[in-house]
C-alpha cells in the first residue's frame, strides 16, 4: 500500500488508464510498458465488463471490444505478472463488484499479491459495504482505493478518514468521458479530506488536455486520465503506441512543472 502512497511522493502524478483487452492483451501490455518509460507515476488497469456503469461511451465501447477479444481477469493476472519483471511503478485494477465477486475476494487479491497488482477500485461498492473487498485484500498488502464524489458531501471526510493508498477523487457529476470545462469546487473537496488525511488525492473524469491536468494538480496530487487514452486506442488499435506515448509524455509534463506544496 505504501508503494502507491510513494509514487506521488516529491512530485505530482499523472496516472493513465487503459482498457485491459483492447483491441488485445499483447496491444494493452505494450501500452502499459510505453506509458510506464513515458513516465506515469502509476497505472490503472481497467477489467472490461459488460455493464460498466460509471463509464461513458468511449470506454464502454473499449469494454466491448476486449470482452469479444476473449479478455478475462486470468489473462489480465497473467499479463501483470509479465508486466512487474519490466515496470517498477504501481500497478491499480479498476473493475466492478461483480468479477471480484466471481472470482472469490480472497482469491483474487491473493492473485493480485502474487502478480505485483497493488490495489483496487471497485466504483460500485459503496463505502459502506466495502469491507466486503477491503478485508480480503488488506490480508494480502493490497489496497481498495476510495473514491470521493461531489454528490459525497457530508460523507467526504468519513470516507477520506478510511482511505489507502491514494484517493480518487471524482471531478464532475456523470460517468467518465472528456469534459470541455470542469465547474464542481474541487478546491473545497481537498480541503475538507486534507483535514482527516494526508492521503495523496488523484483527480480524475473529465480531464483531456495537458492544461486541464495541470490545473487538477495544481488543486490535488495528480491527475488521471481515461477516455483520451482509450479514444487513441480506439482509432489506431495495435498500432497505438506512438501515439499513447506522445500524449502520455505531454501530460507528465504538464503536471511536473506544477510544483509540489
Amino acid at each position: 500500500m505504501r508503494k502507491i502512497a510513494d509514487a506521488f511522493k516529491d512530485r505530482k502524478a499523472f496516472i493513465p488508464f487503459i482498457t485491459a483487452g483492447d483491441p488485445d492483451l499483447a496491444t494493452t501490455e505494450a501500452l502499459i510498458k510505453i506509458a510506464a518509460d513515458a513516465g506515469a507515476a502509476l497505472i490503472e488497469i481497467g477489467i472490461p465488463f459488460s455493464d460498466p456503469i460509471a463509464e461513458g461511451p468511449v470506454i464502454q465501447e473499449a469494454d466491448i471490444r476486449a470482452l469479444a477479444a476473449g479478455t478475462t481477469v486470468d489473462g489480465i493476472f497473467v499479463m501483470a505478472a509479465r508486466l512487474r519483471e519490466t515496470i517498477d511503478i504501481p500497478m491499480v485494477l479498476m473493475g466492478y463488484a461483480n468479477p471480484f465477486f466471481h472470482y472469490g475476494y480472497d482469491a483474487f487479491f491473493k492473485r493480485c499479491a502474487e502478480v505485483g497488482i497493488d490495489g483496487a477500485i471497485i466504483p460500485d461498492i459503496p463505502f459502506e459495504e466495502k469491507h466486503e473487498a477491503a478485508d480480503a485484500a488488506g490480508q494480502y498488502g493490497v489496497a481498495v482505493l476510495s473514491m470521493i464524489a461531489p454528490t459525497s458531501e457530508e460523507r467526504i471526510q468519513k470516507i477520506a478518514a478510511e482511505a489507502q493508498g491514494f484517493i480518487y477523487l471524482v471531478s464532475s457529476m456523470g460517468v467518465t468521458g472528456m469534459r470541455s470545462a470542469i465547474t464542481t469546487d474541487l478546491g473545497a473537496m481537498v480541503s475538507a479530506i486534507r483535514q482527516v488525511t494526508d492521503v495523496p488525492i488523484g483527480i480524475g473524469f473529465g480531464i483531456h488536455t495537458p492544461q486541464q491536468a495541470a490545473e487538477m494538480a495544481a488543486i490535488a496530487d495528480g491527475a488521471i486520465v481515461g477516455s483520451a487514452i482509450v479514444n487513441l486506442v480506439a482509432e489506431h488499435g495495435r498500432n497505438a503506441g506512438p501515439a499513447v506515448e506522445d500524449y502520455v509524455k505531454q501530460m507528465v509534463a504538464a503536471v511536473c512543472q506544477v510544483p509540489v506544496r
